[in-house]
C-alpha cells in the first residue's frame, strides 16, 4: 500500500510550481473567474506532472543567510560596476582593453556554476561566455582587462565563487 505522501508526490510532483503556474495563469488573464481558476489548476497540475521526469537533482541551499548577503554584495557590485563602465565608455576608446580570461572552477555542479556564471554576466563589464565540457573552466569576457589577468581570476574566485561554494555547501 502506498503512503499518502507518495500518492501526493505522484499527483503533485512539484507543488510550488503548481501554485506558481495557477497564479501566473490568473494574472495573465486578469481574471479570477471559475473557468480561469479551473483551467489554471488543470495546467498547474498537468505541466509539472509531464515535466517531472525531466527534472535533474540540484543541490539545495545549505546556508540561506549567506545567500542573502551574497545577493546584497552582488547588488552593490552591479551599482559600482555600472558607474565604472559608464566612466570608461564615456572616456577615450583607447582606454578600453577587452580580453578573455579562463577562470578555474572549484565547483562542479550545474546549479552553483550557473549561479556563478549568471553573477559574472549581471555585473557590468564582464560576460560569461562558456563553460568547459569538464566543468573545470569558466570563460569570461572582460571589457577592460587589467595588465595582470590573475587579478580578474582572483576577484571572481574570492568575491563570488567562494561565496557560492558556501551557499551550496560544495
Amino acid at each position: 500500500m502506498s503512503s499518502p505522501s507518495s500518492v501526493y508526490s505522484k499527483l503533485l510532483p512539484m507543488p510550488y510550481h503548481t501554485v506558481l503556474l495557477v497564479i501566473v495563469w490568473l494574472m495573465l488573464n486578469s481574471s479570477i473567474g471559475l473557468g480561469h481558476i479551473l483551467l489554471g489548476l488543470v495546467l498547474g497540475i498537468v505541466i509539472p506532472w509531464i515535466c517531472a521526469p525531466l527534472r535533474m537533482h540540484q543541490p539545495g541551499v545549505k546556508r540561506p543567510l549567506k545567500a542573502i548577503s551574497y545577493v546584497l554584495i552582488v547588488l552593490k557590485d552591479i551599482v559600482v560596476a555600472n558607474i565604472e563602465v559608464a566612466i570608461l565608455v564615456v572616456g577615450p576608446m583607447a582606454r578600453i582593453k577587452p580580453g578573455f580570461v579562463a577562470i578555474p572552477l572549484d565547483i562542479h555542479q550545474d546549479l552553483p556554476i550557473t549561479v556563478l556564471a549568471s553573477t559574472v554576466t549581471m555585473t557590468p563589464g564582464t560576460v560569461s561566455c562558456d563553460i568547459s565540457e569538464d566543468k573545470k573552466w569558466l570563460y569570461v569576457h572582460v571589457l577592460n582587462m587589467p595588465e595582470n589577468e590573475q587579478e580578474v581570476i582572483d576577484l571572481i574566485k574570492s568575491r563570488y565563487e567562494s561565496r557560492v561554494k558556501e551557499i551550496f555547501g560544495c
